[in-house]
């Protein structure tokens, strides 16, 4: 089956009105706010008061499926549109299709219950709540090896009572319920065991201990450490089956790996189109700097590297929308996009000197919001391990060695 790059004209129009709608609606807020909302007092109602605006432009969680609001696009369609998305810090977080919430939409879509998805999931996609993904500990336990997991769950008369720690949790504070990953079975280092549980954002014994200083402050509600001491929870919390919540992980996993490098390739173009805006205007040297060969040197890179992130993206989410195993994919286009756009970044705040340092154009908190993406969802180091060994498997299997 041949991969098709055009858009049919009804996705053509949505990238429009997003694109649009982020230039006209989004960038101003974003600009007035210094590219995070992390300090901010009003944060929630810009929040409520950015998704109910892109509701009334028909722009709100186009990724979920018609009975929950959404448009049901498939993953190549979302690539567009997240990407226009991206052009702006605050334009994911607009269509209510930022992380944790939209990988937390697509793994509630695929493997809860109707009952579950009528109290969870409809409010999610609506924006009427928030949510988080709770899975990483602090060390020994689960972080880029999730077989390390530690937190368990255990059973008890009233259905589970789950113990353990949980760090960097992106949106916990606030969060109306977590999605938390415990074990059920075997011990830290087994495959299996785990078990996803909805758990409520006010159950008593679900406690958030410390916010976290990051790099990073534009994901919203930042990262948090969780503590869950004698957390009560009954059988109708179990997400999926018992024992089954690796599997269901890799349903959220490589998908989100994917819309995370949709949406930061967005301002990786961002970026580089700030770096334009000020190399064909600044003058030195007897001419401006766009006519400078080292200058005309980063601007081509930042364009190969943009062309090449959007091609792994696309090929990608053919595999996922083909219905193929997408592990290598993914975790080839995640190590590349999460590099690539921090050079295009790096290079734009280079072109753009002593200003693209400064809060002028946003450019120092673009780099600070990128540079953690070679970490998160799984280190370049992690990737690049997996796809050797799947390489050196592969050529086995065609009789090599």
């Amino acid at each position: 089956m041949a991969i098709r790059f055009d858009l049919d004209p009804e996705l053509a129009a949505l990238v429009q009105r997003t694109r649009e709608f982020v230039r006209d609606v989004v960038i101003p807020v974003e600009l007035a706010c210094g590219g995070s909302l992390h300090d901010a007092r009003d944060a929630e109602d810009i929040r409520r008061t950015l998704q109910s605006q892109a509701r009334a432009a028909g722009l709100l969680a186009p990724h979920v499926g018609a009975q929950f609001g959404g448009r049901g696009l498939d993953v190549r369609g979302q690539a567009s549109v997240f990407e226009e998305a991206g052009y702006s810090l605050l334009g994911p977080l607009a269509l209510n299709i930022s992380a944790p919430d939209e990988g937390n939409m697509h793994l509630l879509e695929r493997v809860a219950t109707p009952a579950q998805q009528a109290k969870y999931l409809a409010p999610l996609a609506a924006g009427e709540v928030r949510s988080c993904f709770a899975m990483t500990e602090p060390p020994p336990g689960a972080g880029s090896d999730p077989r390390a997991l530690s937190t368990r769950a255990t059973r008890v008369a009233e259905g589970w009572r789950i113990e353990g720690r949980k760090w960097f949790i992106t949106g916990a504070r606030g969060a109306a319920f977590a999605i938390v990953m415990a074990r059920t079975s075997g011990a830290p280092g087994d495959r299996g065991g785990a078990t996803m549980f909805l758990v409520a954002g006010d159950n008593p014994g679900l406690q958030i201990v410390r916010d976290l200083d990051t790099l990073d402050h534009a994901l919203f509600a930042g990262h948090s450490e969780v503590v869950f001491a004698d957390c009560i929870v009954g059988d109708d919390a179990i997400l999926g089956e018992v024992d089954r919540g690796f599997e269901y992980a890799q349903v959220r996993l490589a998908p989100a790996r994917l819309t995370h490098c949709m949406r930061w390739l967005g301002l990786a173009r961002r970026a580089h189109d700030l770096a334009l805006a000020h190399v064909t205007t600044r003058e030195a040297f007897g001419g401006r700097l766009a006519e400078l060969g080292m200058i005309q040197q980063q601007l081509a890179d930042n364009e190969i590297e943009l062309a090449a992130s959007r091609s792994l993206i696309l090929h990608t989410a053919w595999v996922l929308d083909t219905g193929g195993d997408a592990g290598t994919a993914s975790s080839i286009a995640k190590t590349f996009v999460s590099e690539a756009v921090g050079r295009i970044v790096d290079r734009a705040m280079q072109m753009t000197g002593a200003v693209g340092t400064s809060g002028d154009l946003l450019l120092s908190r673009y780099w600070r919001e990128v540079r953690p993406f070679r970490i998160y969802d799984g280190p370049s180091e992690t990737h690049r391990w997996s796809i050797a060994k799947r390489s050196v498997s592969a050529f086995k299997k065609r009789g090599h060695g």
